[in-house]
């Protein structure tokens, strides 16, 4: 089995910064590309942030220059920092990530439970 756990969400007021961790853990044999969404109530889930296994980003508009994700192929973990955060961003995070496990030939895809970020003052 493979397990994605993220951790780091909270409360923050505007302008303030809070750093999410995603850690992936059991049979695995090797990670490709990992990922962070977020869902708003009465919103779609949308992809913020990805980072490959050789370490290139892409963002969404909405953050860039707010928000840098990366990641720690010897944890298997993926972190995603966010900076000047606004009410707009409260929303639950979710982290993705393409994994191979034992005796698999492909990649498949997981995501985590999620952790709520709530900006407000």
């Amino acid at each position: 089995q493979v397990q994605l756990v993220e951790s780091g969400g909270g409360l923050v007021q505007p302008g303030g910064s809070l750093r999410l961790s995603c850690a992936a853990s059991g049979s695995i044999v090797s990670i490709n590309s990992m990922g962070w969404y977020r869902q708003a109530p009465g919103k779609q889930r949308e992809l913020l942030a990805d980072i490959s296994s050789g370490g290139s980003t892409n963002y969404e508009d909405s953050v860039k220059g707010r928000f840098t994700i990366s990641r720690d192929n010897a944890k298997n973990t993926v972190y995603l920092q966010m900076n000047s955060l606004k009410p707009e961003d409260t929303a639950v995070y979710y982290c993705n990530a393409l994994i191979k496990r034992y005796h698999s030939l492909i990649f498949t895809e997981y995501w985590g439970r999620g952790t709520q970020v709530t900006v407000s003052s």
